[in-house]
């Protein structure tokens, strides 16, 4: 049927591809903002411009995708066909064409296949740069004096390593450096300390350390950046990422891998119950060896002796005897003499151990904090008698100035009916009633008429 030609006609709104694609478009954009996407790369296309182009696919459906040039040089991998990557885009529609894409403004590849790449990918190259390289590693030092450790100072790991390195060698003093051990902060926050602590020429040694976890909670050791801090460093660094079996750039740079914090602890310090020990054994090795000298030369003196009494020279005799025994007693007091060094020594190196302890560290914080609260509550009575006195000499100096005081010495204070206070005797009828204010009380009063 037609329309009759009373009804009027719908009014059309006629749009061109072009405005209709426009308006799709800024729906789309409007309508989905920002998203994360995950797919398969598929016919990926890299012009001369630098933009990259690539459809993302799964089992289901695909969609075209455009990355342009500023977004594509910050990548740090080669996308190919094949590979699954994290996109985050934009909802967007190629209006020239009509055709439905996203614009992509990052990309990653998915999930801890492309860390362990990365990983791999990292190792072969600083492997090639030669900084792996066992002939450049260092050998640690034997009694370190100082040892830095850069790790979290909350973590499990710096309370195993402390606890291990104060009873096997109480002498070497411990720093904690501390840094983020996870996360994107982590990374330049070691490398700035590695720096620092390797420009202070303070440390003998240092420490990476921290406890175990998954491939992407220990990914900050294998920075980079990080690889190049220890390697650049100019005292040894050991390395101790995570427990035995996790392996990082960290430990194949450093000049030491360690299995866990607390094994680096053991390898960095001696034992010293095992060094006092061995010092005993060598006293007993240096008093067994003198004795045996003793006797070989009190067998030799016997023999010579024996010589020159078979022939009978009396005068050279004579003189020769003393000159041994005079030799003699040289002898015995030089190995006295040497044995009574080495000794003292010992006990030189005994005291200091035992003056190191924490106990004796632990009474001299007691002392101190004794001292401390003495000093603490002598300051607190001093401050209560000086408030104590003011408090007195106000009190005295406004009771100075008090209208009460001066009642006390015979004045009073007269009022109205109102209660108002009088300061002259104009105004006051006779008969009026007033009240005196005195220093213990009031009393009524009433005007008596001028009897003149």
């Amino acid at each position: 049927m037609h329309p009759s030609d009373d009804q009027p006609a719908t009014p059309r709104h006629i749009l061109t591809p072009s405005t209709l694609n426009r308006l799709v478009r800024g729906l789309l954009e409007d309508a989905l903002p920002l998203v994360w996407i995950e797919g398969e790369l598929s016919n990926v296309a890299r012009p001369a411009s630098g933009h990259m182009y690539f459809t993302l696919k799964d089992s289901g459906a695909q969609v075209r995708c455009a990355m342009f040039r500023p977004k594509t040089v910050a990548l740090r991998f080669k996308p190919v066909d094949g590979m699954q990557v994290l996109l985050r885009a934009r909802v967007g529609l190629y209006e020239p064409r009509g055709e439905f894409q996203l614009v992509a403004e990052h990309m990653e590849p998915a999930g801890e296949g492309a860390l362990q790449r990365e990983f791999e990918r990292l190792k072969a190259q600083l492997d090639a740069e030669g900084l792996f390289d066992p002939a450049r590693k260092r050998p640690l030092p034997r009694f370190a004096r100082r040892i830095g450790v850069i790790t979290s100072a909350t973590g499990a790991a710096v309370r195993d390593v402390l606890s291990v390195m104060s009873r096997r060698w109480p002498l070497a003093d411990v720093d904690i450096l501390p840094v983020p051990v996870q996360g994107r902060e982590a990374p330049p926050a070691i490398v700035a300390m590695l720096k620092k602590a390797s420009a202070s020429a303070r440390y003998d040694v240092l420490l990476l350390t921290r406890g175990g976890g998954s491939l992407e909670d220990l990914w900050a050791f294998n920075d980079e950046a990080v690889a190049r801090a220890i390697h650049a460093s100019a005292v040894p660094v050991v390395s101790a990422v995570g427990h035995e079996v996790d392996f990082s750039i960290a430990d194949f740079v450093a000049d030491l891998r360690a299995p866990t914090p607390s094994a680096a602890a053991e390898l960095l310090v001696p034992d010293a119950q095992a060094l006092g020990r061995h010092l005993h054994q060598l006293q007993q090795r240096l008093a067994t060896l003198q004795q045996r000298r003793l006797q070989g030369h009190g067998q030799r003196v016997d023999h010579l002796l024996a010589r020159l009494q078979a022939q009978r020279p009396q005068a050279r005799l004579a003189r020769d005897r003393e000159r041994l025994v005079h030799l003699h007693r040289r002898l015995l007091g030089s190995l006295r003499e040497q044995q009574q060094q080495r000794q003292s020594r010992l006990d030189r190196v005994h005291a200091r151990l035992l003056a190191r302890h924490p106990q004796q560290r632990l009474q001299l914080l007691r002392r101190q904090l004794a001292e401390q609260a003495q000093r603490l509550r002598q300051s607190i009575e001093r401050r209560l008698e000086r408030d104590r006195l003011t408090l007195q000499q106000s009190a005295r100096a406004l009771h100075a100035v008090s209208p009460l005081a001066t009642l006390e010495r015979g004045y009073a204070i007269l009022f109205d009916a109102d209660g108002k206070v009088l300061r002259s005797t104009h105004g006051v009828a006779a008969d009026a009633k007033l009240r005196a204010r005195l220093a213990d009380g009031e009393l009524p009063l009433r005007v008596e008429p001028d009897s003149d």
